[in-house]
């Protein structure tokens, strides 16, 4: 308990003298950065649902195909537990700044090997084995971007701002999938369905490169935690991170991968999942549903912004736990008005349930953050938000095959949203008693 009141003094110390001028431009790089983390992760998560299925799993029937492509969506994010505890590791051990320039170069190469990949047509087996392999590396870098991120940012903000911080970071997803539906949505204006699915898809992912040089320029001129540096300077940085996080904090680790569950997984419930259903099983239009997602994504921004602030003014715990009553309640008129039939009350559908669930997205951030003492910080915040990123990744094959089970009802997949909604929100109430005590911060 001493060595954490003693972390606990000197993160209190090094927040004191930080200002607004500087959280902003540390929270604008963290943003591009995950902005970038987020386009090319639902790149994938898009092709999955449009293009993989057919050009990399040769399968006569639709379903079974979907479900090989989904797995190979979700076989990413089990890799990012790993990612999470190695770069965890390194971002406790020797900063954070450092840590994150490794982590988005290596996110943006992997994305356009991708856009590069031989299709199944052309090398056989060898190219859906490649594919898996190469979600596999990104899902390693993914699992140390966005902690990292988050922690840098909340480790430069005033304390009773923080929570206004951590939604900014947040804002790369909704940003990251207009970029990633956009490009798809206009290569199906642009092409034909036989040149979109021949090679146009391919140019999003190859759209990655240049971004990622607008990224690492913006990177290299933050600046390291002033909680880490002060961390150095007073011999406190821990030799072990991730077998100190393991026996100190493995409470903090199941309770934030339930605040996480929620956003990342309802998430790829509503979009991914719903984008296959929309076309595979309703007959809707790809384009509808990229622009469903798109709509959904441009009114979240708002809604991260707007669950920010009332984390600031009333504590991010409790956002996640009202947050998550309202998605839960919005789950199933949202899949009635998704299975209407009518283009307005689909893309209403998935705006409305993309932004309740957001709420408790844009608080997990300093929920996490706040459960792990800064010494542990990075591989604390990486284990439980990896970890929720991880079930996250199935919940779209999950949602297939029940969805499949019950003759194609959507039923299933709407009881998963709610079931995930109150899992978040009971999250929510454990949070504050777990956390870090620190004067000038709510949970």
């Amino acid at each position: 308990m001493s060595e954490i009141t003693n972390t606990t003094s000197i993160e209190y110390d090094a927040t004191q003298q930080l200002d607004v001028k500087d959280a902003n431009k540390v929270a604008l790089g963290a943003l591009i950065g995950t902005a970038l983390e987020w386009y090319d992760f639902f790149l994938f998560s898009a092709a999955a649902a449009l293009v993989f299925n057919v050009q990399y799993f040769a399968s006569e029937n639709a379903t079974a195909a979907a479900l090989a492509s989904f797995a190979t969506f979700g076989v990413g994010l089990a890799a990012r537990p790993i990612g999470g505890i190695i770069f965890g590791r390194m971002g406790d051990r020797v900063g954070r700044r450092k840590v994150l320039m490794i982590t988005i170069v290596g996110i943006g190469i992997v994305t356009g090997l991708i856009g590069m990949l031989p299709t199944y047509a052309a090398i056989g087996i060898a190219a859906p084995i490649l594919l898996v392999l190469l979600r596999v590396v990104q899902g390693l870098f993914v699992g140390g971007e966005w902690s990292g991120a988050m922690t840098i940012v909340v480790e430069n903000a005033p304390l009773h701002l923080r929570a206004k911080y951590a939604a900014i970071p947040q804002i790369g997803s909704p940003i990251g999938t207009i970029l990633s539906s956009g490009g798809f949505f206009i290569m199906t204006l642009v092409f034909s369905q036989e040149n979109f699915d021949a090679w146009g898809w391919r140019i999003p992912f190859l759209i990655a490169i240049p971004l990622l040089l607008v990224a690492v320029y913006i990177r290299s001129k933050l600046e390291e935690s002033p909680v880490f540096r002060q961390l150095e300077e007073s011999g406190e940085v821990v030799k072990s991170p991730v077998l100190t996080t393991f026996k100190d904090s493995w409470r903090q680790i199941i309770v934030g991968m339930a605040a996480a569950l929620l956003g990342v997984g309802g998430f790829y419930l509503v979009t991914a999942f719903c984008v296959w259903y929309g076309v595979n099983v309703l007959g809707y239009s790809p384009s509808l549903m990229l622009l469903g997602s798109m709509v959904a994504a441009a009114v979240e921004i708002a809604a991260l912004l707007w669950g920010g602030s009332l984390g600031a003014k009333y504590g991010a715990s409790r956002v996640i736990i009202w947050g998550g009553v309202a998605s839960a309640v919005v789950a199933v008129p949202a899949f009635l008005l998704l299975s209407s039939g009518i283009p307005v009350l689909v893309v209403i559908a998935m705006t409305l349930a993309v932004c309740t669930l957001s709420l408790p997205y844009a608080a997990s951030g300093t929920v996490l953050t706040g459960l792990f003492p800064a010494k542990t910080r990075y591989t604390g915040v990486g284990l439980a938000q990896n970890v929720a990123g991880m079930l996250s990744g199935f919940i779209p094959l999950a949602a297939t095959g029940l969805v499949a089970m019950a003759a194609n009802h959507w039923w299933p997949a709407a009881a998963m949203l709610v079931f995930l909604s109150l899992f978040t929100a009971v999250a929510g109430v454990l949070a504050p008693r777990l956390s870090v005590k620190l004067p000038g911060f709510k949970h």
